[in-house]
């Protein structure tokens, strides 16, 4: 069965960005988005949340789609310094990234807590981008397959659709380092995803479901990266900080 997925190039901003620098980032990127033959992919930016609401207005009606780089599990409460789906949802977001890397690590998110927050993030109809990878230490071990695979099994709700889901394959070993598994290693991988989720979501909507790659993505390599039979786009990182950097990936793209 042959599924024709929409790629889809993710920024995430991470800690980064001022007013003024989201505002020349964003008003690049939309301008060139208009100059630019990108009508067949998706482009998403996700900044740090205090510029939500400032770069919602810059890319209103440009086609530039704008995300979030985390929710809480719970829709309100006594949860200070936390921002729930239904906020995002109203500041304009359409996508949230969940279960990073550096999320479960530095806040120590196990799969149950991405999980949970994915939930929410359906309850306010924003599409969750689900983070996998395994690490360094793990990847040395030969049990990434093994780690990828509990990962989609516990972090990805039942209810989870090609409509409101997107997974991206992050190495932890390789996000910000400039080291890139063989293309042959992410497309297995990407292999690997999408027979899991074949099993938890079934044949048709596994079939649709937009896998990304993530972890050093830039100009040089994306060619390559994008060209992967199982690969729908990328999630990218410091390069999504150089509009210029962003849209060569963007083009990258197979046309």
């Amino acid at each position: 069965m042959d599924f024709k997925r929409r790629p889809l190039i993710a920024g995430n901003w991470k800690m980064n960005g001022s007013l003024y620098t989201a505002g020349e980032l964003t008003g690049f990127l939309t301008e060139n988005l208009k100059r630019n033959n990108l009508s067949q992919i998706d482009m998403l930016i996700c900044p740090p949340a205090t510029l939500l609401y400032p770069v919602e207005k810059l890319v209103r009606g440009s086609g530039l789609l704008l995300g979030a780089q985390d929710c809480h599990l719970a829709q309100k409460g006594a949860h200070t310094g936390d921002i729930s789906a239904g906020m995002l949802q109203d500041l304009g977001c359409s996508h949230v990234i969940l279960g990073h890397s550096e999320r479960r690590s530095n806040h120590k998110e196990v799969d149950d807590i991405v999980r949970s927050k994915v939930e929410a993030a359906f309850e306010c109809s924003l599409v969750a981008i689900i983070c996998v990878g395994e690490t360094e230490e793990e990847y040395k071990k030969g049990i990434t397959a093994k780690i990828i695979e509990n990962q989609i099994l516990n972090s990805v709700p039942e209810q989870a659709s090609a409509e409101n889901t997107i997974i991206a394959y992050e190495p932890v070993w390789a996000i910000g380092t400039g080291l890139t598994p063989s293309t042959e290693e992410i497309q297995n991988v990407h292999t690997l995803i999408r027979k899991v989720l074949e099993d938890k979501i079934g044949l048709n909507e596994a079939g649709k479901q937009r896998l990304l790659y993530g972890g050093s993505v830039n100009p040089s390599n994306a060619i390559d990266l994008l060209a992967l039979a199982d690969v729908d786009g990328a999630l990218v990182g410091g390069a999504s900080l150089s509009g210029k950097d962003f849209l060569a990936i963007a083009e990258s793209c197979p046309k």
